[in-house]
């Protein structure tokens, strides 16, 4: 179950009147205290937030996406999402639409940024009138989401266009996703595909583009899908490492696997905005294929990557261990093994593991100084001490005749 779950009237002074909104909170929530999460805005959310969260809650489960803040914009009672989502004749908001624009951006995401503990990474979804309305938020040179899930879009007056040069010059991350379906209106699909072939042709780094094109689907029925495949395309890379990634990629590699591990994380930072914690099931990954591969000398930079993300875990003194254990030097090995039994256990590593493992160790240790002395102990103990024949045994006791033998008393005389 997600942690909390607010549904609250909102008052707006930009639209002059409450909107009713919902908040949902992860469950990490209360617990994770340093923890940030991005914020995803529904709109349309009688219909549109059960998906979106279902989607959200299951990949976070398993831990292939990231734990969200999801606030919903109710948008039903009276026929707002129509007022809300009006455009002119030249295709920009109408007043009421412009109010609405800056509700979402100057009213209400202030508000949960400032209440609750919020990454820098914003996304928001709508469909059909939603969906062409929040396209209107990359109009700005510094747009305020991140990410747009655009389901089945009703476009207004030259978006089609308009998107694509919009994408052309953006200077920040940007994720847009769009979706229509066999079953849409003709003329509705028709500006949707022409959308489609502009985004394509766009060359940005900063831009990534995903488009489904659902068969044997309606307008309503492609949400689904669309909200799955969205999201999977948005989260690209977030995912921990897989078995298939750890043969393929990772078990391949002779050296360089803490690298690997830091470049996997430093482009999810890049694409959202955002440092995760490293996983432990990661590091779990990277100290198999270094032990795979025998690139043991890893195993030190790795202890060091533990200690900036579980700093007060016996992970890093543990593979410290484990870095001493196979270079051959085990007194090192047993101390840091001793380090580590001190320090706070961590999923599989245990402090009796520690002990064990020292132990183990010292055992060896034992042995080794055992054989040792019993080595120096079957010498024989009466073997003469040689003297080279030429070495004299003794120290001359005669002078040499030119010096003299005693000291004169008296003065010579004169």
């Amino acid at each position: 179950m997600f942690a909390q779950r607010f549904d609250e009237p909102f008052e707006s002074q930009k639209l002059g009147v409450a909107r009713d909104i919902s908040i949902i909170l992860p469950p990490s929530y209360e617990s994770a205290k340093d923890k940030k999460y991005p914020v995803f805005v529904v709109l349309d959310s009688e219909f549109l937030l059960d998906p979106v969260l279902g989607t959200m809650k299951y990949g976070a489960y398993w831990d292939d996406l990231p734990e969200v803040i999801i606030v919903g914009i109710g948008q039903n009672k009276s026929n707002e999402r129509e007022y809300d989502s009006q455009f002119d004749e030249d295709g920009l908001p109408t007043e009421q639409a412009a109010k609405f624009f800056e509700f979402i951006g100057i009213e209400l995401l202030p508000y949960i940024e400032k209440k609750f503990r919020v990454a820098p990474f914003r996304m928001i979804a709508g469909h059909d009138l939603t969906a062409g309305f929040l396209n209107a938020y990359l109009y700005k040179d510094n747009p305020v989401f991140n990410a747009y899930l655009c389901l089945s879009p009703e476009l207004p007056a030259e978006m089609e266009t308009r998107i694509p040069e919009r994408l052309k010059i953006a200077q920040k991350p940007i994720f847009f996703y769009l979706a229509t379906a066999d079953g849409d209106l003709k003329p509705m699909r028709d500006r949707i595909k022409i959308l489609d072939e502009g985004a394509k042709a766009v060359k940005n780094d900063f831009v990534k583009y995903t488009f489904d094109d659902f068969k044997n689907t309606g307008h309503y029925a492609l949400v689904p899908p669309a909200i799955n495949s969205a999201i999977t395309a948005i989260f690209d890379g977030y995912q921990p490492i897989s078995m298939n990634e750890f043969q393929e990629k990772l078990g391949k590699l002779e050296k360089g696997h803490t690298q690997y591990l830091v470049d996997k994380y430093t482009n999810i930072q890049k694409k959202l905005g955002y440092m995760p914690k490293i996983r432990l099931t990661d590091f779990k990954a990277i100290e198999a294929a270094i032990m795979k591969n025998k690139n043991y000398e890893d195993l030190l930079p790795l202890s060091e990557l533990a200690k900036k993300n579980y700093p007060k875990t016996m992970l890093s003194e543990y593979h410290k261990a484990m870095y001493y254990d196979n270079m051959g030097e085990p007194a090192k090995a047993q101390k840091a093994f001793m380090t580590a039994f001190g320090l706070s256990p961590i999923r599989d590593l245990t402090k009796d593991m520690m002990l064990e493992r020292a132990d183990a160790i010292k055992g060896q240790l034992k042995k080794g100084k055992d054989r040792k002395n019993e080595a120096t102990e079957e010498q024989p103990t009466d073997a003469p001490a040689e003297t080279p024949t030429e070495t004299p045994t003794e120290t001359p006791t005669e002078t040499p005749t030119e010096t003299p033998t005693e000291t004169p008393t008296e003065e010579p005389k004169q």
